[in-house]
């Protein structure tokens, strides 16, 4: 199946994911399956003014969300369409099998998909410059014996069929003969987490990126040891295409992590998962199963210009949805608002969840309006939610030291780094307000983008019944 998305990122036509999988399913029934067929070359993409990317389904490579296509390899296609001047053809897969057929077959131009540079498969490949490094990790059940090598190993141990998980595995049963495994070929490996939370299954192998995306959601996913150290990534063209494609990358990738794309795609994705909280993750997601219905629909009625899910985020991070919260420096309720920004608001009771509700929405409302109309998303949102923080005139100070050090000030992974900065005197003494407390606010958007990325997995899981909620079935909040 194919999905073109052109230089704008404007969709030839938008559906729900699961007709639109229907949907391309019939039209290639419909045109005979038809691919390009032919070894690819950089002129010909120019020439028909499209690229073709294989990718796989998944949280790290390619989805569909309300907003339309997602995913790090995805939007890191799309920069390379644009970088060439083309639109982006998309096929995405189920499994490794189809992926690397598509490419084998001339089908796809390359295949971007979060895919490891291994011994094997430069035999047959060619690789693009690396833009991330990972490492796998065996996991298993929290509660369950941790293992803490290879010898111990004593239940079930599946992996991914034709991953790079087996091809390590393979490498190290020649030294441990007593190493055994299955390989799946029709599950992917967030299917099989999901197996070893269940317990289908006792263990088995994760790269490490995936690994802290799902366990916003699945914490009692444990490690029991790091099976490979970090490898790269890079996408994968066949080594029978023409070169000029490998070239057109090595230029493209020089330039993206030059002017910091890479950097700012990474945080996008995987900025605020680089820590892991066990007891704080437990705690949120028996949140969400108790206390969040009673407020949820406060949330809805106040966040429809905003996003429920990220009102609700911030609420938490505020108050842990408690409407009688209150903090040493005076601020109180759901919301967590001053006197001052209640009166401002309009809220009479900061103790009445409805009216904190209402004044942390339009108080947050005006400070996304504040943040300069250039700013695009998600970057806009996290500055709006350190200002709500810190103070917008403090996040402006940070601004500024931004740029006066060389980095973008539009950027919120340049000015996060710099943010810091505001409690040392060198600097303050030359903001226009002076100190603040600058590892606050990061850590604080970063808790958010948390709380928010795990209510918007749950809640598309309600949007769609007839799959497995994750919540109930797994009894993840006990």
């Amino acid at each position: 199946m194919s999905i073109i998305f052109n230089k704008t990122n404007k969709k030839t036509k938008y559906l729900h994911p699961v007709f639109s999988i229907i949907f391309a399913m019939g039209v290639l029934v419909l045109t005979g399956c038809k691919f390009q067929s032919e070894p690819a070359s950089l002129q010909r993409i120019i020439d028909r003014g499209y690229l073709t990317v294989g990718t796989l389904y998944g949280a790290n490579s390619y989805y569909i969300d309300a907003e339309g296509p997602a995913g790090f390899e995805y939007e890191l296609a799309r920069k390379y369409a644009e970088y060439l001047g083309v639109e982006i053809k998309v096929y995405p897969s189920y499994n490794l099998d189809e992926l690397f057929t598509h490419l084998d077959n001339h089908d796809v131009d390359f295949l971007a998909a979060g895919l490891s540079v291994t011994d094997k498969r430069l035999k047959k490949y060619d690789f693009s410059p690396s833009y991330d490094v990972i490492s796998q990790k065996l996991v298993f059940k929290q509660g369950n014996v941790r293992p803490r090598k290879l010898d111990d190993l004593t239940g079930n141990f599946v992996v991914v069929a034709n991953s790079s998980h087996e091809e390590h595995l393979e490498n190290l049963k020649k030294a441990n003969g007593k190493l055994t495994w299955h390989s799946d070929t029709s599950l992917d490996n967030e299917e099989l987490l999901l197996q070893v939370l269940n317990g289908t299954i006792d263990y088995t192998v994760v790269d490490s990126h995936l690994l802290a995306i799902s366990r916003r959601y699945y914490p009692d996913i444990s490690i029991g040891f790091t099976i490979k150290k970090p490898e790269p990534l890079s996408w994968v063209v066949n080594k029978y295409g023409d070169d000029s494609i490998l070239a057109s990358m090595v230029e493209f990738f020089g330039e993206a992590h030059h002017d910091g794309s890479i950097l700012a795609l990474d945080d996008k994705y995987y900025g605020h998962v680089e820590k892991f909280n066990y007891v704080d993750t437990q705690a949120f997601l028996s949140a969400i199963n108790k206390t969040l219905p009673k407020y949820q629909p406060l949330f809805e009625k106040y966040g429809e210009d905003i996003d429920w899910k990220l009102l609700a985020a911030i609420s938490y991070q505020e108050s842990h949805w408690d409407p009688k919260a209150r903090s040493r420096t005076g601020v109180r309720g759901m919301m967590m608002l001053t006197l001052p920004t209640a009166k401002q608001m309009g809220v009479k009771s900061r103790l009445d969840a409805e009216q904190s509700i209402s004044g942390g929405s339009k108080y947050f409302k005006n400070l996304i309006d504040r943040i300069p109309d250039r700013i695009g998303q998600p970057d806009r949102m996290w500055f709006a939610l350190a200002s709500y923080n810190v103070g917008f005139g403090h996040v402006n100070d940070a601004r500024i030291i931004t740029q006066q050090q060389g980095g973008d000030p539009d950027r919120w992974v340049d000015v996060k780094s710099r943010l810091p900065l505001l409690k040392q005197k060198k600097y303050y003494k030359k903001t226009k307000y002076g100190y603040a407390r600058g590892d606050e606010p990061v850590h604080y958007v970063e808790n958010i983008r948390r709380y928010y990325h795990t209510l918007s997995y749950f809640d598309d899981k309600v949007k769609k019944p007839t799959e497995t909620n994750i919540v109930t079935s797994l009894n993840l909040t006990n």
